[in-house]
């Protein structure tokens, strides 16, 4: 495994920095996911079978909704290119349901993972790649000439290129083969249009994906084949287009996907990160009746998957001991101690995630890198319409959502977007209209702010519904 992926270049403290970038507050967290992660660089340097015995310390997350704690795992795994997969504990039933199974969380990653790696490889083949595609289209633009009854050496119609002539002698290809291939490289033959046969991955495999097939020994590789596999297909297209379906043909070919496989397997196994969202609401005790027991059953059946096990997947067999689990929940009406007693030791790192305050809220909005206010501006600019927020906008922005959770149910950082969608919701609309004429600047002022918004703020029960 590379060392990108065991964090050895990343410390806490550059960790920590690097969410800053995109979260803001939640130190405590911030702090407790670098620290697992760091931890798993300190374990492959570990000797011995004591690295074994080293288990991950999983992390619950406590919090309400808004506050990061999915961002907070989400961008961990994309700063380390680590495979990650996001579930809900609700979504999950026990065995003996109808429903997914708490294993489906194990393939999800490994399909992830081999996702992962197979763009790396592709990036790896892009230059072989490119350089086979570019001889494919040539044989297209150019056939190996055939000779006649009579010796005469003969294209099949429809196959003149300009610039290029053909002559009779077959010394002549070879030459008028690089004068073609420079045509090509200096982008003079892109509005020809060519034949190309292409292969086409039939459906009636994939429209089976996410069954239980699986768990039944079907290798879907294998079931597509029962539908016919790949089949090629022709289609007319331009020699842009042309280069880019025989680049990804190409590289699919240079592909070892034996290679690929082993390496998504233990890349899953050594760096994979699994958050499960919404643990709270499957903690409960056990009752004679009602969703609590299967709320029980799902916890029990999670336990092996969190302790170590081994799952079966069509990449192989994938252990779960050293998989990070990262858990969240808002934890209203449960509280950690209602899960069963072997899942909470199973998570020994709490950390208590502090609501959003009107502070925080304004650093939300204009400080991250993907800020609220810079995606608004991105995506008006693509109708020429300049968005500039004012500070004042801000800060009225933030206060009405800080208002707003206080008074309504609190889903942080969330009520930001609501707000924002009323506020530019008539320039929106308007947009595609006022911005063909030339450039449009908009100031966005606590005025304006307060114009758009004023009628929803003065009627307490219409703002439920709305803010």
């Amino acid at each position: 495994m590379s060392e990108r992926i065991v964090g050895r270049a990343l410390t806490p403290r550059a960790i920590v920095e690097e969410l800053d970038r995109y979260i803001v507050g939640q130190k405590d967290a911030k702090r407790a996911v670098a620290i697992a992660l760091r931890n798993r660089w300190r374990r492959q340097q570990v000797d011995g079978q004591l690295r074994d015995e080293i288990t991950p310390k999983n992390i619950i997350l406590i919090g309400p909704t808004g506050v990061g704690k999915t961002e907070i795992a989400r961008r961990l795994a994309k700063l380390v290119g680590a495979p990650f997969v996001k579930v809900e504990a609700s979504k999950f039933t026990e065995v003996g349901y109808v429903g997914r199974d708490v294993e489906s969380m194990v393939r999800d990653l490994i399909e992830v993972s081999v996702k992962l790696v197979k763009d790396e490889e592709r990036q790896a083949v892009q230059s072989r790649a490119r350089e086979a595609a570019e001889e494919r289209l040539l044989d297209v633009l150019l056939p190996p000439p055939s000779r006649n009854a009579g010796g005469v050496v003969s294209r099949p119609a429809g196959q003149a290129v300009e610039g290029v002539t053909d002559e009779p002698r077959d010394s002549s290809q070879s030459a008028t083969r690089e004068k073609l291939r420079e045509l090509l490289r200096q982008g003079k033959l892109d509005s020809r249009e060519v034949e190309l046969e292409v292969s086409e991955s039939h459906g009636g495999a994939e429209a089976l994906a996410g069954t239980n097939l699986e768990q039944m020994g079907f290798d879907m590789s294998q079931l597509q084949n029962l539908f016919g596999g790949q089949r090629k297909k022709k289609r007319k297209v331009k020699i842009p287009e042309a280069k880019e379906l025989l680049a990804s043909e190409e590289a699919q070919k240079l592909i070892d996907m034996d290679k690929v496989q082993r390496e998504a397997v233990h890349r899953a196994e050594q760096a994979g990160i699994i958050f499960i969202d919404e643990i709270d609401k499957v903690a409960g005790r056990e009752r004679a009746s009602g969703p609590d027991v299967s709320r029980e059953g799902v916890q029990r059946d999670l336990l092996p998957i969190v302790e170590g096990s081994t799952v079966t997947t069509k990449h192989g067999p994938v252990k779960t001991d050293h998989i990070l689990f990262i858990a969240a929940g808002a934890f209203h009406v449960s509280k950690p101690s209602d899960l069963i007693p072997e899942l909470q030791g199973r998570f020994p790192i709490r950390v208590e995630l502090q609501p959003l305050s009107q502070s925080d809220l304004v650093r939300i909005l204009s400080e991250p890198e993907n800020s609220l206010c810079r995606q608004y501006a991105a995506l008006l600019l693509t109708e020429g319409v300049k968005l500039h927020f004012h500070d004042s906008a801000v800060a009225e922005i933030a206060r009405i959502a800080a208002d707003a959770n206080r008074m309504l149910e609190d889903i942080g950082a969330r009520r930001l977007q609501t707000i924002l969608e009323r506020v530019l919701d008539e320039l929106s609309f308007e947009a595609p209209e006022v911005g063909r004429h030339g450039d449009w600047a908009v100031e966005i002022t606590a005025d304006y702010v307060k114009q758009r918004v004023e009628s929803v703020l003065s009627n307490p029960d219409l703002s439920k519904y709305i803010l």
